[in-house]
């Protein structure tokens, strides 16, 4: 490990010494940048990753210095690369540097690609606020490209992160409109009756049966074969157990639902503060009586 590092310390120095010494201006930032690179294989190798992610850094310096933008941003890829190992923040940095050097590219597939990223990499630290704008970014990138899958990915993971922000009207809207493109798609519309589940359980986290049941309506004129599904029977069963404040009936309903399709985490969380609304309407029913 020793070795790697000496060997970056020693790169590093012939990169600097060719920034400061002659030559012609674009050749100059090509070579320090290029000794900089392999200064940072070196770092990677010693699992330096603080001077690797330095090292990059300045690769990508000297390629913005010589009018080299594409492997600019590449550098700054390769940065928030080694920052992942110890830091999300650095990292986020790096890549966002590389998004706009991409977008001024017109290179807005990779630009997509990394919002994404940066999208997960917020989600991971909690910062959900943040999260969701970039995966709404990546949303309206992948589209500018055609990337629908893509898209289509990432809006999920926007509606998905408003309803862990009690954003459920949003979180529904969008998993609507997913459900109605699945819906014209012969790929994808097998997938609807699980977006749709979604979208109405988020309708039953607002508390108001009446508006789940005229989901459940809509959702029917949109998907033909959707009545005919458990993921239906679910709804329209939590659907009544909210409306008559029937903890027990609601509590069973998702039991059995889960003895033949396992729930997801995302799921659960929002069937329990569904659950809690009917719990504290009936403490505010007692407490009024």
């Amino acid at each position: 490990m020793a070795d790697y590092a000496a060997k970056g310390d020693e790169l590093e120095k012939k990169a600097e010494k060719k920034l400061t010494g002659w030559g012609l201006f674009g050749s100059k930032y090509d070579d320090a940048a290029d000794l900089f690179d392999k200064a940072a294989n070196q770092f990677k190798l010693a699992k330096n990753w603080s001077r690797a992610a330095t090292a990059y850094l300045r690769v990508a310096d000297c390629h913005l210095k010589s009018d080299s933008k594409h492997e600019a941003a590449s550098a700054y890829v390769e940065a928030a690369n080694s920052y992942k190992k110890f830091s999300t923040q650095d990292a986020a940095q790096a890549l966002n540097h590389a998004v706009n050097i991409y977008m001024e590219l017109g290179r807005l597939n990779m630009a997509a690609r990394y919002c994404k990223d940066l999208g997960e990499m917020y989600e991971q630290e909690q910062d959900l606020e943040r999260a969701m704008d970039f995966f709404d970014k990546a949303v309206d990138l992948f589209m500018s490209e055609e990337g629908t899958t893509s898209a289509s990915q990432c809006k999920q993971r926007v509606a998905q992160i408003a309803a862990q922000l009690e954003d459920f009207a949003k979180a529904t809207k969008i998993l609507e409109d997913i459900a109605r493109q699945q819906v014209n798609n012969n790929l994808l519309k097998y997938s609807a009756k699980g977006t749709l589940l979604n979208a109405g359980i988020c309708q039953l986290c607002r508390g108001d049966p009446v508006a789940v049941s005229n989901a459940l309506e809509r959702y029917q004129d949109l998907d033909p074969t959707f009545s005919g599904t458990r993921e239906y029977r679910l709804l329209a069963d939590l659907a009544s157990s909210m409306d008559e404040g029937d903890v027990a009936k609601f509590t069973e309903a998702i039991r059995e639902f889960d003895s033949m399709t396992r729930l997801d985490p995302w799921k659960t969380t929002l069937l329990l503060k569904a659950k809690k609304t009917i719990q504290e309407k009936d403490d505010l029913d007692e407490d009024l009586t």
